[in-house]
């Protein structure tokens, strides 16, 4: 409730409060570890009192907007340290009649944040799934070099690894910067053109690396 936050609130206050005086040895390396933890521990402090019950975020990724795909996150506090985020991406577009990366995506992730929720350095496990279909395409690095004269469809899943951090802006709105690795297994059919053809062939292919980069714009509530 919000009555329980606001008390783990307070304590969780008092406790970085203690914590401040706690001393190390009087020699010259002690006094500048101490410091060190007392510089940390007020941050976290202030970003603690300043992101008080805002337990949900509502993102945009701005390197997707660019690409005009639509793209919408919601991240939700769990505890102090943790969050659980929920993205999805739609690409329904057609650059030509012999063009096209066409998409529906969905990636939710779990995460771990190392001084508070919303703020500053956070590692994450994602998954992801969805349907693509896509033809005409040149993929940097060879990735997928038939793409260019076939047409494909299919499904993927998959899962990975994720570091990001985030700034506060103010009260109500954060930048975060995320990227991650993992592995994708991509079921699909494989057609001659991109609007006409029967099927030639069908299987799965696997790959592994990025699979997922973001920078962010985030509402607070």
């Amino acid at each position: 409730t919000h009555k329980d936050e606001s008390a783990n609130q307070h304590l969780y206050a008092k406790d970085l409060i203690l914590q401040l005086h706690i001393t190390e040895p009087i020699t010259k390396k002690g006094i500048m570890t101490n410091r060190k933890r007392k510089s940390f521990l007020l941050v976290c402090m202030f970003a603690s009192t300043l992101l008080y019950g805002q337990a949900v975020g509502i993102k945009t990724n701005v390197l997707m907007d660019v690409t005009k795909t639509i793209n919408l996150g919601a991240e939700i506090g769990l505890n102090k340290k943790t969050t659980l985020d929920l993205y999805f991406n739609y690409n329904p577009w057609e650059k030509s009649h012999m063009e096209m990366f066409k998409m529906l995506m969905f990636q939710p992730e779990s995460r771990y944040w190392f001084c508070d929720r919303f703020n500053g350095h956070f590692v994450g496990f994602h998954l992801h799934g969805g349907i693509y279909q896509a033809a005409g395409k040149d993929l940097p690095f060879g990735l997928w070099p038939e793409l260019e004269d076939n047409r494909f469809k299919g499904h993927f899943y998959g899962a990975g690894f994720s570091y990001g951090y985030q700034w506060i802006m103010s009260k109500h709105w954060n930048i975060e910067a995320n990227i991650g690795v993992g592995y994708v297994r991509a079921k699909y059919e494989k057609y001659p053109c991109v609007e006409c053809g029967e099927k030639s062939e069908e299987g799965h292919k696997n790959y592994v690396g990025p699979t997922k980069a973001a920078v962010s714009l985030i509402y607070l509530f």
